[in-house]
């Protein structure tokens, strides 16, 4: 009982020390991420090269971790060498320094103008920072500070890590960096000083001397001497204007329709400021000793004139202006617009409610004023504006967006046979406007899917360019665009080929637009040979398919193919809606039907051939050598054609579209076979009119040779003879060929129903014109223009000779090709390719303004141009560069007069904006000596100075290793920096 009585034991919580906590988990997080990077030991590479850090490949590799829910980003920066050898990578050296710390003292790298700042600052070639990740706050405390610091060397010690490992503190924008790297038995801190404000004492060489031999606290006496370099940057801001070769427009001699500096159909080009805003000087003096200069407070030896090495490096001007990019730009925002003609001009003048807009001859009826030259000599399109430009003023409609002057300068630009002497008969196009199909130029404007660079489209893309950007924006190019619309019309219905297109069928390779004229002025030829023939005779108004020896090849013949001189010519596919029972028959003169009743409607049956032979042969072009006709023994004439139908690519996907939906059927195929055989029967008909009495087997042996099979046999009389039939294919029971010769009449070309119905066509092509918006032009007319953009650059370059300017043209090329070459390409893409050309422009800019403040031109001696000319090329394409000579030098001297002149200038207007009209009398009637005085210094005060220490000294103790020390200065106007490296020997401490 008593037991049951006594209280129960109290039960103690029991803490488990041996749970590791946040501190130890990111400490092992530390070591898992070097172990994973194999950066344990220490491998010697080759000493560095000079110049390395530039040229040379950096790469890194990242990885996260966390600190309790503090996230750091963990990165590896490390010099690519390729002569490393790996298998002794991997090899630990004992008793050697880690090769960051004999990397401090090597100067073949110092001041690398393209590096990460630590690489600066001590001349690493590998190392390792740990920074706060994006999202989380710097780490400001200093307790934090010293709790990172202390986890980095407890990771490099139990890890056995040689790579120094940085951690990043404060904020981002100060780049504070402590850190450490461990050897066996070496010690190395990084440490650094960030200020606003720089004491006095610490402005000059010796102070920093100071500093460093106190840091170091060597206990040798004397000390060691302190390896020393140094370098002072001057900025040069003032250029002075006359150097920057660019001439802006004369944009009112534009307005006034002059031809000046700007031509129609020239792409302007460069910047409108100077693209190179500063040049940087840096004066070095790469290896000094302590004692051998002096540089205090009092007295500087630092002469920038006596430097041994100066490099040069420009800042560019920070997305520049230039104006062949502003161009493309401008004309690519029209691309977005929404709003129709309509919209942006009022009511068009395709849909006005009047009469005189209704009829255009009314409307020049309408005229009072006399025209200032003949309709022979000039468009009418400047009539058609007049016109306009009347009934507006009775409807109260605004003035016209388009100066006179410079509309008709246009018209006459893009129409320059309405400025001839004789009158507009359209006797000849542009034929031999194509360039050669091996020129560079032929296929970069069939890589773009665009037009030929003298071209009626490619000269309207780049006038509406210049309209948008100089006359009037988007109303401009409205405007012009209507009076174009109005010439196509105007050449239309009085038969006036379109200059600026080469003759034949639409180029699919070409534009849509492009297309679209082509088949205009197709139009025109038809209609204009068939009036024509009616005046002279009936056969003048078609031409003939085929001349010399008519054999066409068999294989690519058949009831459901094209005939093989229609893919020789180019041609895809025929109108198949001019196969169409349609009751809208066009005929050419008066009809032969009637005629044809009887004999023609029989010529295919039993005894047709008998009863045509009777016929009179009609459209005949020439015989076709010794060939005679099977059965009668008669000569075999080539009968006069009907030319193909031209197509543009929208017409043959719409035709590719309704053979598709005709589906597999037997009849669907049956169907699709005869519209596509509209041009076979047509010259069936054609060759029944001339050969009266033939039969098939004589069309074979003209259509398609090969079709038509001799061979050698040995008849009665025991005689070679060649006896002919018709392949195996053309036997086949009722197949096309057989189907259509039995249903061709006797027909010639000139009575036949057009195969191109030329007046319809006409009328959608006009109509396909008129309803397009700003928009769709432009996005019609964008690929000339990338064009014309690509070819000017590519003509200015070759006046530089920039070697990257020509990689990156043919980059832009390539882009280019890719995404033009496809119907509505994405607006990022095509904004892409603008940038490009922009850069392009930009940097050819650079080379110019270069050139002119170098005085590359003015060099008297051959020798010393090139130098220059290969100096300023290499300061375009590299981050710095070395002036031979320093400045002694052919470059340095132009560096040195340009100095002294800004200098001058800068002295001139301070002197002038405190001196009194009496100083600036006594100062010019001053001695020589005085005068000498009064100028100002050659070089402004140094804008950054910057000093490396460097020196090996046993520490802590006289007994202990020497080890490399460093220290690192920079002072710049508002900022002070020192960056220190100093190594310690802890094998007994």
């Amino acid at each position: 009982m008593a037991a049951d009585s006594e209280p129960e034991s109290e039960v103690f919580e029991i803490t488990d020390f041996t749970t590791a906590s946040e501190w130890e988990r990111f400490i092992s997080k530390v070591e898992e991420v070097l172990n994973d990077w194999k950066l344990i030991g220490n491998s010697l590479g080759k000493p560095l090269e000079k110049g390395i850090f530039t040229s040379g490949t950096w790469e890194e590799k990242s990885d996260e971790i966390s600190f309790a829910d503090f996230k750091f980003s963990v990165t590896h920066h490390y010099l690519v060498q390729e002569s490393t050898d790996k298998e002794g990578k991997d090899e630990v050296l004992e008793d050697v320094i880690p090769q960051s710390m004999q990397d401090l003292l090597c100067m073949n790298n110092d001041f690398p103008p393209r590096a990460h700042c630590l690489v600066r600052w001590y001349g690493l070639r590998e190392f390792v920072v740990i920074a706060p990740a994006a999202n989380n706050d710097a780490v400001l405390s200093e307790s934090k500070c010293n709790l990172l610091l202390s986890s980095v060397s407890i990771a490099l010690g139990n890890t056995g890590c040689q790579v120094p490992l940085f951690v990043q503190i404060h904020h981002k924008w100060r780049r504070m960096y402590v850190g450490e790297c461990q050897g066996p038995g070496v010690r190395t801190d990084f440490e650094m000083v960030h200020l606003r404000k720089v004491p006095n004492q610490y402005t000059h060489l010796s102070g920093l001397l100071d500093i460093f031999k106190s840091k170091i606290g060597c206990p040798l006496t004397p000390l060691p001497p302190v390896n020393i370099a140094i370098r002072f940057t001057y900025v040069l801001q003032d250029w002075q204007q006359y150097f920057w070769p660019q001439q802006p427009p004369d944009i009112d001699a534009l307005v006034g329709g002059e031809v000046g500096g700007l031509e129609f159909g020239k792409l302007p080009f460069g910047a409108c400021e100077d693209p190179i805003s500063e040049l940087h000087l840096a004066t070095t003096w790469p290896h000094l000793t302590e004692g051998i200069i002096v540089d205090n407070d009092v007295y500087s030896d630092l002469d920038p004139m006596q430097a041994p090495h100066w490099s040069v490096r420009v800042r560019k001007a920070d997305n520049p202006q230039c104006l062949l990019g502003d161009f493309v730009t401008e004309f690519f925002k029209i691309c977005r617009r929404k709003e129709s003609t309509d919209e942006i001009l009022g009511r068009s003048t395709f849909e006005e409610e009047g009469r005189e807009i209704a009829d255009i001859t009314h409307a020049l009826s309408k005229l009072t004023e006399p025209a200032p030259v003949p309709i022979h000599k000039l468009s009418v399109s400047n009539m058609v504006h007049t016109a306009k430009k009347k009934i507006r003023k009775h409807r109260g409609v605004e003035e016209s967006p388009l100066n006179n002057d410079v509309l008709n300068t246009i018209l006459l630009f893009l129409f320059p046979d309405a400025a001839s002497e004789k009158p507009l008969d359209g006797t000849s196009s542009t034929d031999n406007s194509n360039p050669p199909l091996e020129s560079e130029e032929y296929n970069l404007y069939n890589q773009f899917k665009s037009a030929p660079s003298d071209s009626l489209t490619y000269k309207l893309a780049l006038c509406l360019c210049m309209i948008n950007f100089y006359h009037g924006g988007l109303k401009g190019v409205a405007h012009l665009w209507q009076e174009f619309v109005l010439e196509m019309r105007f050449r239309w219905e009085n038969n006036f080929l379109i200059p600026g297109l080469a003759s034949g069928p639409p180029d699919l390779r070409c534009c849509l637009l492009h297309q679209k004229l082509q088949m205009l002025n197709c139009c025109i030829e038809r209609k204009k040979a068939r009036d024509e023939g009616r005046k002279t005779s009936p056969s003048d108004n078609v031409t003939n398919t085929y001349s010399g020896d008519a054999g066409k090849s068999g294989d690519q013949l058949g009831p459901d193919n094209l005939r093989e001189a229609d893919k020789d010519k180019g041609e895809v596919g025929k109108s198949w809606d001019s196969w169409s029972d349609s009751e809208e028959e066009f005929f050419e003169c008066l009809s032969d039907t009637e005629e044809l009743k009887g004999n023609g409607q029989e010529s295919g049956k039993k005894g047709g051939p008998k009863e045509m032979a009777s016929l009179k042969p009609e459209g005949r072009l020439h015989q076709h050598g010794k060939l005679t006709l099977l059965h009668n023994g008669e000569p075999l004439y080539i009968p006069v054609t009907q030319e193909p139908a031209p197509m543009t690519e929208d017409l043959l996907e719409e035709q590719s579209e309704v053979l598709a939906k005709l589906g597999t059927s037997a009849e669907g195929a049956h169907l699709r076979a005869r519209m596509q055989s509209a041009c076979l029967l047509s010259d069936m008909e054609s060759f029944k009119a001339a050969n009266p009495g033939c039969f098939l087997e004589d069309f074979v042996r003209w259509y398609s040779p090969r079709d038509y099979i001799e061979e050698e046999v040995v008849d009665e009389k025991g005689n070679m003879v060649l006896k002919g039939e018709l392949s195996a294919r053309m036997k086949i029971p009722s197949n096309m060929w057989v189907e259509a010769w039995e249903t061709a009449k006797p027909i010639p070309a000139r009575r036949q129903r057009r195969l191109f119905d030329d007046t319809r066509e006409a009328e959608k092509v006009l109509h396909y014109l008129a309803v397009q918006k700003p928009a769709d032009l432009a996005r019609h007319l964008l690929p000339c223009v990338i064009h014309a953009a690509v070819l000017k650059v590519k003509e200015e370059e070759s006046l530089e000779n920039i070697s990257s300017v020509k990689k990156i043209i043919k980059q832009i090329i390539s882009h280019s090709s890719k995404v033009l070459h496809f119907p509505n390409p994405e607006d990022k893409k095509l904004e892409e390719i603008i940038h490009q050309i922009t850069n392009v422009e930009a940097i050819i800019a650079r080379a110019r303004s270069l050139k002119a403040k170098f005085g590359t031109e003015k060099c008297e001696q051959e020798e010393e141009k090139e130098d220059l000319e290969r100096f300023v090329s290499c300061l375009l394409e590299q981050p710095e560069v070395l002036v031979v000579g320093a400045g002694r030098g052919h470059a340095g001297r132009i560096i040195h007069k340009l100095f002294v002149n800004a200098q001058r200038l800068t002295e001139s207007s301070d002197e002038a904006a405190t001196m009194t009209p009496a100083e600036e009398e006594l100062k010019r009637m001053g001695p020589p000596e005085e005068k000498r005085q009064n100028l100002a210094a050659d070089f402004p005060p140094a804008a950054g100075r910057e000093l490396i220490l460097r020196t090996a000294v046993p520490r802590p103790a006289p007994y202990s290793r020497a080890l490399p020390q460093r220290m690192y200065s920079v002072l710049t106007k508002e900022d002070f920096r020192l960056a220190g490296a100093f190594s310690s020997d802890t094998s007994f401490f």
